[in-house]
């Protein structure tokens, strides 16, 4: 009977557990699709709860993303810049190679007044986007690697920054847009790839894929 007792908890433990990352999960999710709408506020309330209730939560499989960086966005998009600061940070701190993160958090230092530092996270978040989606597109290029950025559009804006970067002077209204655009359509993009694999799964009936 003594030995009863500790499975029977862990069992309670591993079901609340689950059930916590489901509701994370879908709070992400409704997070999300507010952010698709610019209803920063609700997306930001969503993302705000979900960090809550599991501050380490990771999203997606191809592309991971933890959620203070979904925090950070949208306390950047609702001009909470010093809140925003302090969540990218974090998301960094957990995850130094997520180059949304990053370039989120350049463009919260340029609006912050902190041009040049914020123009290095730029560049680097930018430029480890572009660098992602070339693997993906040559690693995986026989599987779900081909659906992502297939026609090149987000690479093409990216070296079109990077070139502007390049140069003596900077535009930097134009840069904060397109960095901007940059970090949503990545996001877009998540789902976009997604739908198409998940198509090309049900033509050829088999099932299979590599990204889980």
């Amino acid at each position: 009977m003594r030995a009863i007792i500790p499975v029977a908890f862990f069992a309670i433990g591993a079901f609340v557990s689950a059930c916590t990352s489901l509701e994370v999960g879908g709070e992400l999710q409704s997070g999300r699709r507010a952010w698709f709408a610019a209803d920063n506020e609700t997306a930001l309330a969503y993302f705000q709860s979900a960090a809550t209730k599991d501050p380490n939560y990771v999203y997606g499989s191809a592309l991971q993303q933890g959620i203070w960086s979904y925090v950070g966005r949208a306390e950047y998009a609702v001009g909470q810049l010093p809140q925003a600061r302090q969540s990218l940070e974090r998301a960094l701190s957990l995850n130094k190679p997520e180059d949304i993160a990053r370039l989120y958090f350049g463009l919260t230092l340029v609006r912050s007044g902190d041009q040049p530092r914020g123009l290095t996270e730029i560049e680097a978040g930018m430029k480890g986007i572009h660098n992602w989606l070339e693997y993906i597109n040559n690693a995986y290029r026989f599987s779900f690697g081909q659906f992502w950025d297939p026609g090149r559009n987000i690479r093409a804006a990216i070296e079109s920054d990077l070139a502007m970067l390049s140069g003596k002077d900077v535009d930097w209204q134009r840069l904060v847009a397109d960095g901007e655009w940059l970090g949503k359509r990545m996001e877009w993009e998540i789902d976009r790839a997604r739908r198409q694999e998940s198509q090309a799964r049900s033509r050829d009936g088999n099932g299979r894929g590599d990204n889980p």
